[in-house]
């Protein structure tokens, strides 16, 4: 049998939190616990059994503070929990966390936590997780443009990539579940050429399974870098 091939850098739009929890019959709160605990458990899987080298997910858009004041103090808060809970697990899977994406106006605890998450994990070999936390490709895209003004400088398509919230390989595969099947303003300097995937289940159903069955599909794909 042909062995697989497994793409260096994934990335996933985890959608579908607040529909998971409405189909089971819980508040939407529950299914964004819900998704943080599975972006842990998948990371693992990702990184230290499939032998990705770097997975990307989207877990807060700067979009995203338009949503209730609830609903987004109650994210800011999970945030925090969930990392000081879970932040042990994550340095002893000898996972490296970064984090890409605006500071303000994030709260000083998520700022706080971040800071610390990154500080503990940053000599982890196994793989990175680049959370997207307040984040918006186009308000990257700017702010890498007035890194370069302010330096003066003229920088080649490669080097741009040094002015980005991360300097991280290239999106070789871009997942969104739920069945939505838009980019919605994630990593688009990146995933310029990236082979997209959209699976139906919801994100704190989309576990091992439904990932080997997206590299089953990445694998059935014929990538092109703008030739024929």
């Amino acid at each position: 049998m042909k062995e697989l091939i497994v793409p260096t850098h994934v990335g996933i739009i985890m959608d579908g939190n607040r529909r998971w929890a409405k189909e089971q019959g819980k508040k939407p709160i529950e299914g964004h616990l819900a998704g943080a605990n599975r972006i842990i458990e998948l990371a693992k899987y990702i990184i230290n059994q499939k032998k990705v080298k770097y997975l990307s997910v989207f877990a807060f858009s700067t979009e995203n503070f338009g949503r209730s004041e609830e609903e987004v103090s109650y994210l800011m808060g999970l945030i925090v929990r969930f990392f000081k809970e879970r932040l042990n697990e994550l340095k002893e899977s000898n996972i490296k966390v970064i984090f890409s994406g605006r500071n303000n106006p994030l709260p000083k605890n998520v700022r706080k936590v971040i800071a610390d998450v990154t500080a503990l994990t940053k000599n982890n070999t196994s793989g990175t997780l680049n959370i997207c936390i307040n984040y918006g490709a186009r308000t990257e895209i700017l702010d890498a443009i007035n890194k370069i003004i302010e330096s003066k400088k003229k920088v080649t398509e490669e080097e741009f990539s040094n002015y980005l919230y991360q300097n991280l390989p290239n999106l070789d595969f871009v997942i969104r579940t739920s069945g939505e099947q838009r980019l919605s303003n994630f990593m688009l300097w990146q995933a310029s050429y990236a082979e997209l995937y959209f699976p139906k289940a919801y994100f704190p159903a989309f576990d091992e399974k439904e990932f080997d069955l997206a590299i089953l599909e990445y694998n059935n794909r014929d990538r092109r870098f703008g030739g024929n």
